[in-house]
């Protein structure tokens, strides 16, 4: 038998995915449940622990007496440690800092996504019951269950990455695993101009528009950056503003000191205890905010936002999955019936027209880069239409060689309400800023 190297933080070769290593892992994991004390374990420190388990481990790759060379028993050694105290075959892509996304299809498919890109990798489990109990050791940590009667849950790690697992019978193939993750250190203004995520005249508008207190929605689809965007620009907010943030899985990253952070919960095994967001939004309201960070408006709190957006909370922010910018408003009003107030269409509009200041719209590309490709300012309402225009746009102008997208930032010409805003706050803006290229 002969095995590949392997390491913390890279997919396993080949050899390391045979069955004959799968099933050697087992044998030596089952042994080392049997022959460990948990309990005594816990009380050791990091490194000691490392050492203590290595050590049984060595022992018992002796007793199998299976031939392994000092590369192929280290990389048994780490398997089997985090099959016992880690989350199994996926710890190594949890500790790669170039992973965004780990989808688990089944116990035989796992993909990534690096550098915007989807790709396959060699992870695998042994089996579906193997995938089973990863996806069961992920929730109780953070105290959900997922079972026949709840056969999907939504969670989130320790260190804030989101988790959402579904099992059979929903799940055909065999329990899916799909993991969102998030930088360590989070992404700044000049990381998204390094990207080309935006221009500099496009963050000197949005920094202009946070610190002017215009209400600001972020749309645009699944994985294309709203929530970092979000977290971005919130790095604009004065120091002495009281920021309340309402998410479903807490992912914002806000680096002011006066900050409430409040998240909703499920309900219970009986069915009780639920707190959405809509329960948290109205609660915002009594808790004395300067601003509301809503993470994602997404059903029938987007009444409340709208009111607490028209009722003294200026500077307020959300993101909504959408595909354009007029498709966000068409949501945003499908969402306010969903309150049930039985409003008419147009005045559910006037709501948005009056809330709503500036949108932003977010674009995934082929190549995986992720930009701006629509800075708008809602200007009012006209007759049944809610008005808009462009200010800036990203204008793909083709691909290179490479597949990359090329295309430029460019200005539409027309001067937004925003610079008078902006002038009045004493943050005047360069003529050219808004002049069309």
């Amino acid at each position: 038998m002969s095995f590949s190297n392997y390491h913390s933080g890279q997919e396993p070769a080949a050899d390391l995915v045979s069955p004959s290593f799968q099933e050697l892992k087992s044998r030596i994991h089952r042994l080392l449940i049997d022959r460990i004390d948990l309990s005594k374990l816990e009380l050791l420190r990091a490194g000691e622990l490392e050492r203590e388990i290595g050590a049984v481990i060595e022992r018992l790759i002796v007793e199998e007496g299976v031939p392994l060379s000092r590369q192929e028993k280290e990389s048994l050694v780490l398997e089997v440690q985090h099959e016992t105290f880690g989350l199994g075959p996926i710890e190594p892509l949890l500790s790669s800092p170039d992973i965004s996304d780990i989808l688990v299809n089944n116990c035989s498919n796992t993909y990534v996504e690096r550098n915007g890109k989807l790709e396959k990798t060699n992870i695998v489990f042994r089996d579906n019951n193997h995938l089973r109990q990863i996806i069961e050791r992920i929730v109780t940590r953070v105290g959900r269950r997922i079972d026949e009667s709840s056969p999907f849950v939504d969670a989130r790690l320790p260190d804030g990455s989101r988790v959402n697992a579904i099992i059979p019978p929903l799940a055909l193939d065999g329990p899916a695993l799909s993991i969102r993750r998030f930088g360590l250190v989070p992404l700044k203004m000049n990381d998204l101009l390094a990207l080309g995520t935006l221009d500099l005249r496009l963050a000197t508008l949005i920094e202009g528009a946070v610190k002017t207190r215009m209400n600001i929605l972020i749309c645009g689809g699944t994985g294309t950056g709203k929530t970092t965007l979000l977290n971005v620009i919130s790095e604009f907010i004065p120091e002495n503003e009281r920021i309340l943030t309402i998410e479903d899985s807490a992912e914002l990253q806000l680096k002011q000191d006066h900050v409430v952070r409040l998240e909703t919960r499920p309900p219970n095994i009986e069915g009780a205890g639920q707190v959405t967001q809509r329960d948290l939004v109205r609660n915002a309201l009594r808790m004395r905010p300067n601003r509301i960070i809503l993470g994602e408006v997404r059903g029938a709190e987007a009444l409340d936002m709208l009111q607490a957006m028209n009722t003294g909370h200026d500077g307020s922010i959300s993101t909504i999955h959408s595909n354009t910018v007029r498709d966000a408003l068409s949501r945003l009003s499908t969402m306010v019936m969903m309150a049930g107030m039985e409003l008419p269409d147009r005045a559910i509009k006037e709501q948005i027209a009056s809330a709503i200041n500036i949108i932003i719209h977010l674009v995934r590309f082929p190549d995986g880069t992720r930009r701006i490709v629509k800075f708008s300012e809602i200007t009012g309402m006209e007759g049944e239409t809610i008005v808009m225009q462009d200010i800036v746009c990203f204008e793909q102008m083709g691909v290179d060689r490479d597949g990359r997208v090329q295309g430029r930032f460019r200005g539409t010409g027309v001067r937004p309400r925003l610079a008078e805003r902006l002038k009045i706050h004493g943050l005047s803006l360069a003529p050219e800023t808004f002049e069309g290229d």
